[in-house]
Parts: C-alpha cells; sequence; structure tokens
C-alpha cells in the first residue's frame, strides 16, 4: 500500500512570507544558479523583529491546483508553526498548515500501467514555506569534513499534495506523478523542473501479507525522502517494497515507522531516522498571520481561470479533431503551445495541417531560439496561411521551414492580408499549377524514357513516382500534384 506526497515549488516572483525574489522557484533548466545565500533577508535569516506578510499570489496558485485535483476548498483557513532544529531552517520553526488546509478530499483519474483508469484520492493539498539546501561537498565537487548551508530556497512557496495510499505499484506512482507534473505545469503555477527540486516525490510504503493461515501482517510505514526524477522514484519504491517482504521473511518483523533515503550508487533505500509523530513537532497557530478567508466571489474567479486539464483536452484533441494519441499528447502538454494551436484553427485552417506544422516545425525554430512558441513572433494567422497554402497545393510541405523563417525576420511587417502568399511567391516557393507547362514537360520525359513508360504499362506502379519524381526533378516550381493527375491522364 503506497501513499504519495508530492512537494511543487510554486513560480511566484517573491518567497511566500517576504518580498524576496523566489530564486529557486523560478529557476531554469541551464540558467546559472544565483550566489549562495543571496536570496535571503532577515525575515529567511530568521532574525528579531522580522514579520511575515502573506504572499496573495501563493494561495491563489495553491487553490486554483486544488480545484483541478477535484479538492475541496477551505474558505478559512490558518497558519501554522511547525517546531524543529535543523540548521537549514534559521527559524527553528517552518510556516505551515496543520489542521485546515488550503484544499482537501479530492482525487484524480489516471490510466494504471495497463490502460485502465484508476482514481486515487487526494487527502490534502496544503502551502507552506520550503526549507534551504545542505550540501556535504563544496562547489565544485570537492569531498568536505562537514556541511555547508544554502538558504536561497529556504521560504520559497511549497504546495505539499498528499494521497491516500491507493497506489498498489511502482509504477502506478510513476504514472501519477507524471500526469501530476503535466497538471501543474499546464495550470501555469509551478515550472516543475525535478532536477531543480521543484518538483520531489516521497512515496510512503508499507505491505499487508496475508500468511499460510490467513493472518494479515502489517509492516510499518517507511517514507523514502526527496526523490527527484521518475526514474528514481520508481526504482525507490520497488526496492523498497522487495525490502520490507524480505525483511518479514527473514526476521519476522514488521520494523518501525522510518524515514529512509536512496542510494543511487548502491541502488538501495538506507535508514535516515524513526519518524517522527505529529505531536513532536508541536504544532500551534502562528501568531504573526491572520488567517486566510476566501470569499464566493475570489473562489469563483480562481474556477474559470482552471479550465479542463491536459488530460481533457487531449481527449478533445483525438475524438473532436482527429489527431492522433501522439501529437494530441504533443499539442496538450503546453497550455502556451495548445492555446497557440487553437488560436490558429480560428483562422480556418485544417486541424491535422495546422497540427503537424506546429509540433515539426514551429516547435523546432522555437527551441532553437530558446523560447516558447508564444515568444517567438510567429501570429497564429500566418501559421494558418501557410497550412492553407500547403493544403492548396500553393507549396510543397518542405517548403514551410524557409517560409516561417523568413516570417520571423520579417516581424511586425508580415502582418499585413495576403502577404504570406506574396511573401511564398517572392521567395520563389509558390508551385505553378499551369497545365501547359506541366504537359510540355510530361511529353518531352516519355520521349526520353521509353524504358519508365513500358514498365508502368507492365503494371509497375513504382515507375508512377519515379517519372513524377523526374519531371520535378527537369522543371523546378511545378505542382506535384498536378504533375501526377496530369501524367496518369498522358499515360491513360
Amino acid at each position: 500500500m503506497i501513499g504519495l506526497e508530492i512537494h511543487v515549488q510554486l513560480a511566484t516572483h517573491t518567497k511566500l512570507f517576504t518580498a524576496v525574489a523566489n530564486a529557486s522557484g523560478n529557476l531554469r533548466p541551464g540558467a546559472p544558479p544565483p550566489e549562495p545565500n543571496s536570496a535571503v533577508d532577515a525575515q529567511i535569516l530568521g532574525l528579531p523583529g522580522t514579520l511575515p506578510v502573506i504572499n496573495k499570489t501563493a494561495v491563489e496558485h495553491s487553490i486554483k491546483v486544488g480545484l483541478s485535483l477535484g479538492c475541496k476548498i477551505n474558505q478559512f483557513t490558518k497558519w501554522d508553526r511547525k517546531s524543529y532544529y535543523y540548521p537549514d531552517l534559521p527559524k527553528n520553526y517552518q510556516i505551515s498548515q496543520y489542521d485546515l488546509p488550503l484544499c482537501y478530499e479530492g482525487a484524480m483519474t489516471v490510466p494504471d500501467e495497463t490502460g485502465i483508469a484508476q482514481t486515487i484520492r487526494i487527502r490534502r493539498a496544503h502551502l507552506e514555506e520550503d526549507a534551504g539546501k545542505l550540501l556535504h561537498e563544496a562547489p565544485g565537487g570537492f569531498l568536505i569534513d562537514h556541511s555547508i548551508v544554502d538558504l536561497n530556497r529556504a521560504g520559497t512557496p511549497l504546495l505539499e499534495i498528499v494521497t491516500e495510499p491507493d497506489f498498489t505499484s511502482a509504477k502506478q506512482v510513476v504514472l501519477f506523478a507524471q500526469e501530476l507534473q503535466k497538471r501543474v505545469q499546464f495550470l501555469g503555477v509551478s515550472h516543475a523542473q525535478m532536477q531543480l527540486g521543484q518538483m520531489r516525490f516521497e512515496p510512503n510504503i508499507n505491505l499487508h501479507i496475508t500468511d499460510t493461515h490467513g493472518a494479515v501482517h502489517k509492516t510499518a510505514i517507511t517514507e523514502i525522502k526527496n526523490l527527484n526524477s521518475f526514474s528514481v522514484l520508481e526504482r525507490a519504491t520497488g526496492y523498497e517494497i522487495a525490502r520490507q517482504l524480505r525483511e518479514w521473511e527473514e526476521t519476522g518483523t514488521l520494523g518501525k515507522k522510518s524515514t529512509y533515503g536512496w542510494d543511487e550508487s548502491t541502488q538501495t533505500t538506507f535508514h535516515q531516522r524513526d519518524k517522527e509523530e505529529a505531536n513532536d513537532y508541536r504544532y500551534f497557530p502562528d501568531p504573526d498571520l491572520v488567517p486566510v478567508i476566501i470569499d464566493d466571489v475570489w473562489l469563483t474567479e480562481l474556477k474559470s481561470q482552471v479550465g479542463e486539464s491536459p488530460a481533457q483536452r487531449r481527449e478533445r484533441y483525438a475524438t473532436a479533431l482527429g489527431l492522433s494519441a501522439a501529437d494530441a499528447a504533443a499539442l496538450a502538454a503546453d497550455r502556451g503551445v495548445g492555446d497557440f494551436y487553437e488560436s490558429t484553427l480560428k483562422h480556418g485552417a485544417d486541424a491535422k495541417r495546422v497540427a503537424n506544422l506546429l509540433i515539426n516545425v514551429v516547435q523546432k525554430l522555437a527551441n532553437d531560439r530558446n523560447h516558447s512558441v508564444a515568444e517567438i513572433g510567429l501570429e497564429a494567422s500566418q501559421l494558418a496561411d501557410v497550412a492553407k497554402l500547403i493544403d492548396a497545393s500553393k507549396i510543397g510541405a518542405s517548403s514551410a521551414l524557409p517560409l516561417f523563417e523568413k516570417l520571423l525576420s520579417c516581424g511586425g511587417n508580415a502582418l499585413t492580408a495576403h502577404y504570406v502568399e506574396q511573401l511564398a511567391q517572392e521567395m520563389g516557393l509558390v508551385q505553378s499549377s499551369d497545365t501547359t507547362a506541366v504537359d510540355a514537360a510530361i511529353d518531352l520525359l516519355i520521349a526520353e524514357n521509353p524504358k519508365s513508360l513500358q514498365d508502368f504499362r507492365a503494371g509497375k506502379q513504382a515507375a508512377l513516382g519515379a517519372l513524377v519524381g523526374m519531371i520535378m526533378k527537369s522543371m523546378k516550381g511545378l505542382n506535384p500534384k498536378v504533375v501526377q493527375e496530369r501524367l496518369r491522364q498522358k499515360l491513360a
């Protein structure tokens, strides 16, 4: 029986209780991290006389996630101090939520490893501040004989999502985690880059073992801390299941409720400490923070911003628009890409043609420029115009890339009516459908290639493609569709 705790750093501009920049939650892959202990202030350091101030956007981001997960929203909630001493927590307590979490009693449906829909209950999703980081080697990988502390992460808004123990295999856990990552990214509340610690997983695992006499033996729950990749999540969960069973078979003991870590070098879990109980943290309401009251107007506004989930959008693209499962998944994975796709369809372009161009051409251009699709400067109307030119056989599909590149270099000058087709004409990309020119090219080809003609008449259909290719090569700019139609008529 496996339950999952997921820690999601929210991508707000500032930290949860202070105006210091949220350097950890907004860090992008490949970007240099800030200097250690530079994203701090007196409040983060827990200096006397400092007071916390609530980040409204972090509260809104959390509620959006809860609504997307079908959770009930506590319209009266408060903040609690969770006390423990650790060098990466200068105040000696963490501001969290205990008995009144923002979100509670939700559910998320995902397919399991066999493709069957499985409902995972969400116990709660509460907002808290992240702790700093303890490092056990110096920058550059040099070994040291002590730990060093970087507090840049301390105070980052952290949404902790807790499921019920509804998983029964490591693979189910990973499939849920992958879908949840898509969902928080789709909502725009977190970058959720696991290699940067913006999304971390902690499975809680125990076994219910039925012996040959029918007696059930329940092993103690172990929590594996801070797993930051889907691969590690699956391997660590699978190993811990096997370890608990092996320990019971060998010793007959059920173990103690404990916290474990994962050792990548040995591919094993290891005991860190016995698990604390809630009373060990001495929770009590934070006296420096007022409760948060979420009225109906605010809640209705946030509900309107949530919209459909990535899974719902995938389903709609596949069923209503007829896209392949792969194309539907690619377009629904990123909200910005999906929104751009739908804006393009409003200009009357074919859904499948636009999907193909957006995934295989426009996305590549955006990646090459290290921008999102929405940032590269291409208009939805321009993408629609290029799709229409291809479907009308005015340009070939291979002409899309140079045409998009030219449009991007033109910037805002490319917004006039019929500009895209005019630009394609100037670039020599427009295909000729002049049947006189096509017929002349066909007559010349037939005269010079009697062997290919004989092959076609002998029933070799592949010869037709060869003939079309030779005509296109001999005379640039012809419409291949017209060439094939006229060639068939001539040969008939």
